[in-house]
């Protein structure tokens, strides 16, 4: 379940209603006021990196690559 918050005197609160129970452990993820999720923490960024060297990597390969990925990796049938 995903609940809204906002921080108040650096403490989180919990929409109105919202209870859990004692020792509940939960993850905090900062989102701007228009509910996007703000700018990526280190850790996603260097993780973004890594898997942008791959960009480009694969030179030649099927035209329908993109639409039929699924056919390509596990053999289901084409759309």
């Amino acid at each position: 379940m995903t609940y809204r918050a906002r921080v108040r005197s650096g403490v989180i609160v919990l929409e109105q209603g919202v209870r859990l129970r004692e020792g509940t452990h939960v993850r905090v993820e900062p989102v701007d006021p228009n509910g996007d999720v703000l700018p990526d923490s280190q850790e996603t960024q260097h993780l973004r990196d890594g898997l942008l060297s791959f960009s480009g990597v694969v030179k030649e390969g099927p035209s329908d690559l993109a639409r039929n990925h699924d056919h390509y990796l596990h053999g289901t049938p084409r759309p």
